[in-house]
């Protein structure tokens, strides 16, 4: 199933060219295209830093344990921005890298690990009732079946003659 696409590759160059070329600001470009102005931002230096196919919708990717590795170590040895490394490495956000470094931190390397997609499964030993078969019941079974039934009608008969006689005694009370 592929992700749904917000602004298509066209509107995105056509933002990027007015900034370039045209030299309008990335707040004009916004208001004039009602959009805001920190993508119009990262679609100009995705575009400065990978021309055309910078703008291009991006799958869903797995990154490698190496990779996020990498890309943490670059963070603290060259003291990259968010914005930088997510640049030099083409991420497409910064929450991301944010993500791996808490991970890093928590759990160490085993925290870069790629997880497990989608629900969980939350009843892996559920049951289900049996199914009742389709052989005709013994008289035996047939009995047991409208015994308990008359005990339940007898219980919620008494239950209900309990309840009746509660009334009478708190109207009493009232009166």
């Amino acid at each position: 199933m592929e992700r749904k696409v917000k602004y298509d590759y066209a509107f995105k160059l056509e933002c990027v060219k007015l900034v370039t070329n045209e030299h309008y600001s990335c707040a004009s470009v916004s208001n004039k295209k009602d959009t805001s102005e920190s993508n119009i931002r990262k679609w100009v230096s995705f575009y400065r830093e990978y021309g055309k196919v910078g703008l291009l919708p991006r799958r869903n990717r797995v990154y490698s344990i190496d990779f996020k590795q990498k890309v943490l170590l670059s963070i603290d040895r060259d003291s990259l921005s968010l914005r930088e490394a997510r640049l030099k490495f083409n991420i497409p956000t910064g929450s991301t890298i944010i993500k791996w470094k808490r991970d890093f931190v928590n759990f160490g390397l085993k925290g870069l690990e790629p997880k497990p997609k989608g629900r969980q499964k939350s009843m892996s030993n559920f049951k289900r009732k049996k199914r009742k078969s389709d052989k005709p019941l013994t008289r035996e079974e047939e009995l047991l079946l409208e015994n308990e039934a008359l005990r339940c009608e007898l219980d919620f008969l008494k239950k209900l003659q309990a309840l009746i006689q509660a009334e009478g005694k708190a109207k009493k009370r009232k009166s």
